[in-house]
């Protein structure tokens, strides 16, 4: 990503949004994409499906979140993304969607526990749930912030799924990954409840992973 132009980085978020769109995991104008972007980021415009999106539309905002005068209206969670990439120097893109089984456990109020080994790739050995709060508010930035620390994803109470990335191909695929997580936990829980790994199984994990794929 550090390679991209300003032009591929916003083909690349167009992209990623309508793989959202066809694969499941987003629907309609819900959902939003950003990549860090010299001294602030590029971050999908509010209300525009994916559909109709071109690289044009993206929004260009200063860390400060003002953008070019005749931008489009950025993303209402921009302040969410904006909150992350500065806290997060090792994040370079965040993905957030409304994946259906994410979301009817966000909904539900049901983190992920260790239920497979692959919950993992969320950075924890399980996946937690940031409060509810209004959706484009402060608070919301702060409550997912705050609950993403030392992780890679978390469910958002009442509204979706959030993951971040040191690229946006690294984020789109934990996004993914999570909501096939969740649809596994969802799964058991119809069937009597998981067995569930133990922290020092999931420690185990947690290590592998950090050898795990190519690096370079």
């Amino acid at each position: 990503m550090p390679n991209l132009t300003e032009a591929d980085a916003r083909e690349a978020i167009v992209r990623a949004m309508r793989t959202l769109d066809a694969k499941g995991l987003n629907r309609g104008t819900s959902g939003n994409i950003s990549i860090r972007w010299e001294d602030g980021l590029l971050v999908t415009p509010s209300g525009v499906t994916p559909d109709i999106l071109t690289a044009e539309n993206i929004v260009r905002l200063a860390g400060d979140g003002t953008a070019a005068r005749r931008a489009l209206k950025p993303s209402s969670e921009w302040r969410m993304h904006a909150g992350i990439l500065a806290r997060r120097p090792d994040v370079r893109a965040v993905v957030h969607c409304h994946a259906r089984h994410a979301t009817i456990l966000a909904c539900a109020g049901k983190p992920i526990p260790a239920v497979h080994y692959m919950v993992g790739v969320g950075g924890g050995s399980g996946v937690p749930i940031a409060p509810y709060e209004p959706f484009g508010s402060d608070e919301l930035a702060q409550a997912v912030t705050e609950t993403l620390e030392g992780r890679l994803a978390c469910l958002m109470a009442n509204h979706g799924l959030i993951a971040v990335g040191s690229s946006l191909n690294r984020a789109m695929a934990i996004a993914e990954e999570i909501e096939e997580q969740a649809a596994v936990y969802w799964g058991t829980l119809a069937i009597g409840g998981p067995n569930l790994l133990s922290e020092t199984q999931m420690a185990d994990i947690l290590e592998r992973f950090a050898s795990y794929g190519q690096k370079a």
